[in-house]
């Protein structure tokens, strides 16, 4: 199949225009296709419903490139490839996944004049198939679900409808959201042109108004999400802030969530997916208010606002200002909707104008344009442009960026759409999404803090570089294969939002050399965007917008999604052959190493971060560096002003804007709420959501669902547990049993020094090399600490007999800090932070085997020299060999426990001991705190944040993003 596509593509006839485009050769290598440069093995996807047990997937010997971890392959698998599982026409491997698209996109270039010659269609199919192959960047889902394939051709994720003020209308809204939900997408809209229901109808009778309207939508959602389309249903309603109707809307979810409680409370099931959750409304959907320039200049005035009939215009009544942002924010804090969005700071940024204002936006609010139009994305995978010095390779960013807008053009020219209204508008104006993922990883590996000036300024430019890169090549294509149809209308408006741009960029202060690399080139790039555009006019209406990339993020094995930060500094990685372990992010090592830390500072504060999860007080780190390693959640947490300011360095580059959600902890104050929303307006962001934690009581956390319910099955597994205590003890004693040590056994004597104080450790070991005992010489005989070392050996030397494991000591007793500390005579351990340190470090050297101490963070001097040559720790012949790695427990491991099958068991019924299955539940463990996010509806693990939805990093499911 693979080779059936390839011949197909490079040998189609087309005629091919003078003018075409000549695409230069930069990722491939002439003479050798992508696929030949790679190293393929076959792997098998098997997924499991973690809470249930049972599989839910499995495919076996598919083919991926041996870089693409198992997370990647897994999601792909399982949400990409397409044909029933066990046929024929199933796809078995990347290679036929990448060829299906890429040689469809390259047969409509062919077809639509954008090639200059047979030679460089052939070098743009390289290229694209070399980018997407090596995890340089990706398309949005749709275009993986359906492109090349018999279903009708939709490649856009973001979708914008309308409603007008009539019943045919408000029910072909209904059945337009319907069908997008259907195929797996989200739409939004505003539903301020229907009239309030302070308003009279035609008849003399009074309106419903927007809101009565909103249930039948809501409940229609809830239906369809359902049904078992690819995703979640995902919908964004948004009401004007002057609509006579506005305070019921801002209420609508807040009384919701009152009676949430109240039903809980009264012993109903209202955890996400409960059976009882079904009779609330209004949950299906995002809410936004819709704002404007005069009610927030009023509210800052402390005046009063007129809200204005639909049908006339004219002040119906007035309200306060002041109060009625109070209500918005207070329902916010309640209930985390509605978000604000800043109508006169949107369409001031609209290319065009002329044809209509922009209303409305997608369910995540990032694709903002006219109504009944639709956009398709794609983002690059930001780490992959870090050089091997930490700088930010701006030249080859942006032909790739040349190359992606390209063939994201192309797939309108050959795109189905749910409606003929969004295909009319969607070819007329040729809306694209180009955006990015992995900044947070981006920024730390340089050595940059995500709230920081040095990190936001390394943003603004890598995003202005990206959308001056793709107005210049949609000026270049306008002269090949035309303008937008919209253009001629709207051309004064969109070469003044060029200049805006521009304008932004040049305000752009620079801090390092590295960002200051990219902004000249981004300088250069919006010069001749403003000058091509005078004279070819462009070929599409917008270029630029930072989606959630959830989904597609795990496809390029991205550590942070769209504009987010690093989520946490540890996580789970899956392993192929089976299991998982817990890994310290490689950012880490990578960020360190840039800031000028030796390979034995790094060792040390990357043990103690596998152990604790964040950096406070990690041995040798600089206070001032702890900056560089905040993240979304534990210690370190960024504040949210924070994110804040990185949407507001980011925001000018954008044609759209941004999805993403400023999470606040759940002892935020309504003020504060107030504070983000009012700074956001002043920071000229277009949209801002926030969510505390918390807020939501219908949102399952690992153990069940809301904080009340969360308190009373803590109290509840207590009481368990002591019933069990106290059962066992009635029932079976339990009587450890020593291991003794043969007469004659195998022993290592070590000597070594620790800051100069001179020691000696000898190690005895049982028959099968585990060790038994250990004794240590310090001091002089007969001294104080030569004693309290006699004792300290005997009692960890009668533990091992006991089975106590000495992976326990070693978590216990490594990164213990007292003096002496620092330089030791040991290559395989250089620093150290105490004796205890050094000892059990050595003692895991010496006695643990790789997987465990991987997993503890401690290496040999010859391991960490293969990191650096290759970027594995692991012995080469081990590699691969997973299924012999133990499945790991984040925090600490148990003992494993063989037990005898008994008539009656005495533990049954016992609560289990959870082990994480993802980043978040692992993130969970280590702080003790909650992550609030809800489970995954599919394979049942905590899903994560992402932009303004969630995402499942077990299975790539999301809840409504794209």
């Amino acid at each position: 199949m693979t080779e059936t596509a390839r011949s197909q593509t490079s040998n189609e006839t087309a005629s091919y225009p003078e003018t075409g485009l000549k695409i230069e050769r930069v990722f491939s290598t002439e003479g050798v296709h992508p696929y030949d440069e790679i190293t393929w093995e076959r792997r098998d996807v098997v997924q499991t419903n973690w809470k249930t047990g049972e599989t839910v997937f499995e495919q076996l010997g598919v083919e991926f490139p041996e870089f693409w971890s198992l997370n990647a392959s897994t999601i792909v698998t399982t949400k990409y490839f397409r044909g029933a599982v066990g046929t024929p026409e199933r796809e078995r491997g990347l290679k036929q996944l990448i060829d299906r698209v890429v040689s469809t996109y390259v047969k409509a270039g062919k077809e639509h004049g954008y090639f200059a010659s047979a030679a460089d269609a052939e070098v743009f199919e390289h290229e694209l198939t070399w980018l997407l192959v090596n995890q340089y960047f990706s398309f949005n889902s749709p275009v993986w679900f359906n492109v090349g394939t018999t279903a009708p051709q939709q490649v856009s994720a973001c979708f914008i409808l309308s409603v007008d003020d009539s019943m045919d209308s408000i029910l072909n809204w209904y059945k337009e959201e319907g069908f997008i939900f259907k195929g797996g997408s989200g739409a939004g809209l505003n539903l301020s042109r229907i009239r309030s229901s302070k308003e009279l109808l035609s008849s003399g009778g009074t309106a419903s108004g927007p809101v009565s309207f909103m249930r039948g939508a809501d409940a229609s959602a809830g239906t369809i999400k359902s049904g078992g389309a690819t995703r979640r249903a995902a919908k964004m309603v948004v009401l004007d802030v002057d609509h006579p109707d506005i305070e019921e809307f801002v209420e609508t979810k807040w009384r919701e969530e009152d009676k949430i409680r109240a039903l809980r409370d009264a012993g109903f099931d209202m955890d996400l997916g409960g059976k009882d959750i079904t009779s609330v409304q209004y949950q299906n959907a995002n809410n936004s208010v819709r704002v404007n320039d005069e009610f927030m200049r009023a509210v800052e005035n402390g005046t009063e606002f007129g809200l204005r009939a639909r049908m006339t215009g004219e002040v119906i009544e007035t309200v306060d200002a002041r109060t009625l942002f109070r209500k918005i924010s207070e329902a916010a804090w309640a209930c985390a909707d509605p978000g604000l969005q800043y109508d006169d700071t949107i369409n001031a940024w609209h290319t065009n104008p002329e044809t209509g204002r922009i209303t409305a936006s997608n369910p995540c609010s990032e694709y903002m344009s006219l109504d009944n139009s639709s956009c398709n994305l794609a983002s690059l995978n930001l780490l992959k442009f870090l050089r091997d010095d930490d700088t930010f390779d701006a030249p080859l960013f942006a032909k790739a960026v040349e190359l992606i807008i390209t063939a994201m053009d192309i797939s309108i020219c050959f795109a189905d759409f749910p409606t003929e209204a969004i295909g009319a508008t969607t070819r007329d104006y040729r809306q694209l999404g180009i955006g990015y993922a992995n900044l947070g990883a981006l920024l730390m590996a340089m050595g940059l803090g995500y709230d920081s000036e040095g990190g936001r300024a390394m943003a603004a430019t890598v995003t202005s570089l990206m959308t001056g890169t793709s107005y210049r090549r949609s000026a270049e294509l306008a002269k090949i294969v035309g303008p937008y149809n919209g253009y001629a209308r709207n051309a004064e408006a969109h070469n003044r939002v060029m200049r805006k741009h521009q304008a932004a960029n040049d305000d752009v202060r620079t801090l390092h050399i590295a960002d200051a690399e990219v902004h000249k080139l981004a300088s250069e790039e919006w010069a001749r965007v403003v000058e091509l555009g005078k004279t070819n006019g462009f070929r599409n209406a917008q270029a630029s917008v930072l989606a959630p990339t959830g989904t597609i993020g795990f496809m390029m094995d991205c550590d942070t999604t769209g504009i987010e930060p690093d989520f946490s500094l540890v996580k789970f990685k899956k392993l192929v052959g089976g299991g998982s372990m817990q890994i310290v992010n490689q950012t880490v090592p990578r960020a360190l190493k840039k800031l000028g830390y030796d390979a034995e500072k790094v060792e040390a504060i990357v043990a103690y971060i596998a152990e604790h999860g964040h950096v406070v007080d990690a041995p040798g780190l600089k206070p001032e560096h702890y900056e560089v390693f905040d993240t979304a959640m534990g210690e370190r947490a960024l504040k949210p002003m924070g994110h804040v300011l990185m949407m507001a360095a980011c925001q000018p580059f954008l044609s759209g804007a941004i999805s993403k959600t400023v999470n606040l902890p759940e002892s935020a104050t309504v003020e504060e709420i107030e504070q983000i929303y009012l700074e956001s307006w002043k920071l000229g962001l277009k949209a801002t959501a926030i969510y505390r934690d918390n807020c939501k009581v219908g949102q399952p956390l690992a153990d069940g669902g809301g904080k009340a319910k969360k308190d009373a099955a803590d109290a509840a597994d207590a009481a368990a547990e002591a019933k069990i205590v106290e059962k066992v003890v009635e029932k079976v004693v339990y009587a450890p049993t020593r291991k003794r040590l043969p007469k004659s056994r195998q022993a290592r004597t070590t000597s070594f020094t620790v800051a100069g104080a001179e020691g000696y450790m000898t190690s005895g070991a049982h028959d099968d090399g585990s060790l038994g005992e250990i004794f240590l010489k310090l001091g002089k005989q007969g001294s104080t600490l030569a004693g309290v070392m006699d004792a300290f050996s005997i009692a960890v030397s009668i533990g091992l007999q006991y089975g106590v494991p000495l992976e326990t000591y070693v978590s216990k007793f490594t990164n213990l800090r007292f003096e002496p500390a620092g330089l030791t005579d040991d290559p395989d351990v250089r620093m150290s932070q105490s004796i205890m340190d050094y000892v059990f470090r050595r003692l895991a050297l010496d006695y643990l085997p790789f997987e465990e101490r991987s997993a503890l963070g401690i290496y040999s001097a010859e391991e960490r020299q293969r990191h650096l040559e290759t970027g594995s720790y692991e012995p080469v012949e081990e590699t691969g060999n997973a299924s012999e790695l133990l499945e790991s427990a984040p925090v600490a491991k148990a003992a494993p426990v063989e037990a005898e099958v008994v008539d009656e068991d005495p533990l049954a019924g016992a609560p289990e001991v959870k082990v994480a299955k993802t980043t978040a539940e692992l993130l969970e463990q280590i702080t003790g705190h909650a992550v609030d996010s809800p489970l995954c509806l599919t394979c049942g693990t905590k899903m994560r944040p992402a932009g303004s939805c969630y995402v499942c990093e077990g299975c790539g499911s999301t809840s409504g993003c794209s």
